[in-house]
This record gives structure tokens, C-alpha cells and sequence, in this order.
């Protein structure tokens, strides 16, 4: 089966695709009723970390059950285990939005994530020095750190919102250091996903080889998604077990007139839906970067950030701020946009 043949503009685009998915993917959780934390968490993770996983690469994976019989079984538990890790990343991003809202989560946990999972990896193999030295390297390296510079910008602006609406006393959920240590722990983790996607690389090698074209890496989140559904899995029903809330899959709480469990499934399977989508379109994306491939997860970080916070923007988590916050937030969105053109740029030549 030949090469996917290098397209970078093309995955640039695809990219944008999976990161508005990403972005976009909590705003449903805003209309479920009566549900706890909980019981939405692991409805919507029961969708794209399990379910959407296996029905995608049903779909895409030509002779799918040749292609998990023949993939080497270390390369399965590898990418389960470190999906795993990536699952408590998950868990801790979702309890920081309730803390911090989504413009600050996704500043602090995407910027570590974006920084770590991108240079990382490719120093780990020992690649990023040749990789660097091949024509459009010095455009990767500027996007890189004026990524870099535009996301703690994004995040300088998130905490200016802060203490906008803590001075107002609209703060709400507000707790700045409770979400700075999750999005931390969040970052981290989230990081390691690519490492799992790396370790997921020889099953895709045989999903190739049975016609998967591009594709291929669909196969590989049957596991690293997986692994990531069951430590949620865990911790959302130590939570039921604690509150004896697992009764609300299928009975809502009296005093919930507004609430409806097929709304709230309907919520849920969209958010797991968008989730998941994410990982679809990153993976048709990162298929056609060429030779800078390993700045796939920069450049969907980076449009994650510029894209969560024009969410922000759009569902008027800024409306109480200062010019000062307003201006600041808006001189972020050019320097994430200026990287995004820097790193498609350097991706054009290195093609």
C-alpha cells in the first residue's frame, strides 16, 4: 500500500476541523438537568472514548479483525497504558472547567500539552535535530515559540477575566487554585497521548498493509481511547459509589422539572461526538504533514486555544471584563493566528 502523499495545507485545514470539534465539545453539558458531574462524565466518555472508537474503525479498517489479530501485542498494551494516563488528564481537565472556565483550562493544559507533546517525542527518538535541519525548519521553530508566546498570552487573559468577575462577585464556580493544579495535572497527561498514539504506530503499520490508506490510525485508538475510558470509568463510579448517584442513568432526581434523560443523553453522546471527532480529523490531518509531522500536535493545540477562547467569546464568558482584559484577549488571538501561519509555512516548504 503506498504512502499517504504529503499535503501540509491540507492537513492544516483538517486540523482546524478536529480542534473546533475540541473546542466546542463541552458547550452541550450546559443543557443537562439533574444529572451530577458524574454521570454526565461517564455517559459522554462511554461515547468517544469506547464506543465511537470501536464504530470508527469498524468503519475505516478494511478486515478489521485481521488487522487486531496479526498487530504485535506489545504495541496494544503499550498504547492502552499510556491512553490510561491520558484518561486521568481527561478527568482533571473536565473538573478545571468547572473551576476556571474554558478559556483558562484550555490556556494552561493545552499550552503544557502543546510544548510537551510536541518536542518531546521527537527528542526521546532522537530525530528533532535532523528533522530541524531540513528546509522550513526555522518557520517550525518561530510557530513553535510564538505558539507558545500566544497560548500563556491566552492564559495572561483568562486570569485578567478572573479576577474581572471575582472584583464584580460573579466569579460563581470560580477557584483559581484548584483549576491551576488540575489544567497542570491536565497538561501533563494530556501530553502522553501522543506518546500513545506513537506506541500504536506498528498496529497501524498492519492496518496499512490490509488497505487502510488514510485511515490507518483509526485502529489505534481501540486502544489508547479505551485505555483512557477505563480510568475514567473508575474514578466517575467511585464518585456514584460515594454519592449512590449511578440510579440517575435511568431515573432523574425528583424536583427536576426542567430536566430530561433523553436531553441528557442527547448532550452527552454530542459531547462525546465532537470529543471524538477531534481524534478522527487529527488523524487525517496528521497523515498529510510530511515531513514536520510532529508538529500535528502544536499546530491542533494551538488552534484549540485560539479556537476554545473565540467559544468563550461567542458564549460571553468576557461580556463583564475590562477593556484592558478585552484588549488583551484580542492581541492573543493575532499572535495564535500569526503561529498557526508560521507553522503551516514551514510545513509548505518542508513538503
Amino acid at each position: 500500500m503506498p504512502a499517504v502523499s504529503p499535503n501540509p495545507l491540507l492537513g492544516v485545514a483538517l486540523h482546524a476541523v478536529g480542534a473546533t470539534f475540541a473546542a466546542t465539545c463541552y458547550t452541550p453539558e450546559k443543557q443537562v438537568r439533574g444529572w451530577s458531574w458524574q454521570t454526565y462524565w461517564l455517559t459522554q466518555a462511554s461515547f468517544c472514548w469506547l464506543l465511537l472508537p470501536l464504530l470508527g474503525a469498524w468503519l475505516t479498517i478494511p478486515q478489521l479483525a485481521a488487522v487486531l489479530r496479526e498487530a504485535p501485542a506489545p504495541a496494544m498494551w503499550h498504547s492502552f497504558l499510556l491512553g490510561a494516563a491520558y484518561g486521568i488528564g481527561g478527568t482533571a481537565f473536565g473538573i478545571s472547567i468547572r473551576y476556571i472556565g474554558f478559556s483558562l483550562t484550555y490556556a494552561i493544559a493545552v499550552g503544557l500539552s502543546s510544548v510537551l507533546g510536541t518536542l518531546i517525542p521527537p527528542l526521546v527518538k532522537g530525530t528533532l535535530g535532523a528533522t530541524l535541519g531540513k528546509p522550513g525548519a526555522e518557520w517550525i521553530v518561530a510557530g513553535i515559540i510564538i505558539g507558545t508566546v500566544g497560548i500563556a498570552g491566552a492564559g495572561w487573559a483568562g486570569r485578567l477575566k478572573e479576577r474581572d468577575l471575582s472584583a464584580q462577585q460573579q466569579s460563581g464556580g470560580f477557584s483559581l487554585m484548584k483549576g491551576l493544579l488540575l489544567s497542570l495535572l491536565a497538561g501533563v497527561l494530556s501530553a502522553v497521548y501522543g506518546f500513545a498514539l506513537d506506541a500504536g504506530e506498528p498496529i497501524a503499520d498492519v492496518a496499512t498493509a490490509h488497505g487502510a490508506g488514510v485511515f490507518r490510525g483509526n485502529v489505534v485508538y481501540i486502544f489508547s481511547n479505551t485505555g483512557a475510558f477505563v480510568t475514567t470509568a473508575i474514578y466517575c463510579l467511585y464518585l456514584h459509589a460515594r454519592h449512590r448517584t449511578l440510579g440517575e442513568l435511568i431515573e432523574l432526581p425528583a424536583g427536576q422539572p426542567a430536566a430530561a434523560l433523553p436531553v441528557n443523553f442527547l448532550m452527552a453522546a454530542i459531547t462525546g461526538l465532537f470529543w471524538y471527532s477531534q481524534f478522527f480529523f487529527y488523524n487525517l490531518a496528521h497523515v498529510r504533514m510530511g515531513a514536520y509531522k510532529f508538529t500535528s500536535w502544536a499546530i491542533h493545540m494551538i488552534m484549540l486555544v485560539l479556537i476554545s477562547n473565540l467559544v468563550g467569546v461567542v458564549l460571553r464568558e468576557w461580556r463583564q471584563c475590562r477593556r484592558l482584559t478585552h484588549a488583551t484577549i484580542m492581541l492573543a488571538f493575532v499572535v495564535l493566528i500569526a503561529a498557526v501561519l508560521l507553522l503551516t509555512y514551514g510545513n509548505y516548504l518542508g513538503g
